[in-house]
């Protein structure tokens, strides 16, 4: 993985304040979201994103409103980075009325057109070439706005993934592609599944720029997604963002990450833990105190405790329930893709 790129020095102190919350309101939802999935509140499957919020934290510092984004099934990290409301989110994996899906789509299946977030999605790789299509709806209407797909390194073998990189380098679409490169395909070492370990590499064919980015380092990934946001609303078409960045948990929450050693995940959680990174800056350059981030740490657990128990006390789908969100209601003219 890359070294560590050093703070810049013009990253205020607000800036700082927001990475580290944020930050620490994914792991913390996702620690919760655990507990809950070990008490059977959580049923299906459950992927969490602990060790990786550096990527969408950091991407979402960059992006617009407008920007879209859209995604796997690790996926409650975007959901909160986007602002969706994280009683919502809990709602929903917890199948219960109150969710974004109205508790009938689950981890994998949580959409919010407000936050122009769009799935979450099961099938590998599946969003890639989706991701691309709203890209072409933004080029159509000439709204300067750019997607954000996110795939991870297992998905990055897929064929979808080559024929898509084709059409948004042909058609020049204002596409970002963003590897999250874990390292690990569900239990596969990213060496014993890929014959080529450059991921973004694989663009060049179709004329596609890109780079390895630290994804441990919000602040690296912020200045990557910058730079590649410029690329795609000048006009120049997709770029590629390889992500290097790295999950403490197994692929789901039923996977006893075997494949690897503790003595690796205790390495990544004490060298290059992309929160206490931004916690050792803050305190380190007296922009906070520890009695301010305990404060904050606070705050955060507040918000997830609040969106457990919404979730616990928000009634399951009535079952007629079952026959809606099955047909489109008829729309005018253009309004489908105005949306």
């Amino acid at each position: 993985m890359a070294p560590r790129k050093s703070a810049k020095p013009n990253v205020s102190k607000d800036e700082l304040l927001a990475y580290y919350r944020e930050m620490l309101l994914i792991r913390r939802f996702e620690e919760k979201a655990g507990q809950l999935y070990g008490m059977g509140l959580i049923g299906g499957f459950c992927h969490l994103y602990i060790g990786q919020e550096a990527v969408v934290v950091g991407l979402e510092a960059a992006a617009e409103e407008g920007d879209k984004r859209i995604t796997s099934y690790r996926d409650h990290g975007h959901m909160l980075a986007c602002g969706m409301d994280p009683k919502g989110v809990m709602a929903e994996l917890t199948g219960r009325e109150g969710g974004y899906s109205r508790g009938k789509g689950g981890s994998m299946h949580m959409f919010s057109r407000e936050k122009h977030f769009y799935g979450g999605h099961g099938i590998v790789g599946a969003q890639v070439p989706l991701g691309a299509g709203l890209a072409f709806a933004d080029k159509y209407l000439e709204n300067g706005r750019v997607t954000f797909t996110y795939f991870g390194d297992g998905a990055a073998n897929q064929g979808q993934v080559y024929e898509t990189f084709n059409m948004a380098a042909l058609w020049k679409l204002p596409v970002i592609f963003v590897i999250e490169n874990n390292q690990y395909a569900m239990g596969t070492a990213q060496a014993r599944s890929t014959s080529s370990m450059d991921l973004h590499a694989r663009g060049e064919a179709f004329g596609i720029p890109g780079e390895i980015v630290d994804g441990m380092d919000v602040l690296a990934v912020k200045a990557a997604g910058e730079k590649a946001i410029a690329h795609c609303r000048s006009g120049a078409g997709p770029y590629i963002l390889e992500i290097k960045t790295y999950r403490y948990r197994g692929h789901s929450m039923s996977d006893p990450a075997k494949y690897r050693t503790r003595e690796e995940v205790q390495k990544m959680r004490e060298e290059r833990d992309p929160i206490e990174a931004v916690r050792t800056l803050l305190l380190t350059g007296s922009h906070a105190t520890e009695d301010d981030l305990k404060a904050v740490d606070k705050e955060i657990k507040a918000i997830v405790n609040e969106a457990a128990e919404f979730a616990k006390e928000s009634p399951e789908p009535a079952v007629e329930e079952l026959w809606t969100d099955i047909y489109a209601d008829e729309l005018p003219q253009g309004a489908a893709i105005e949306a």
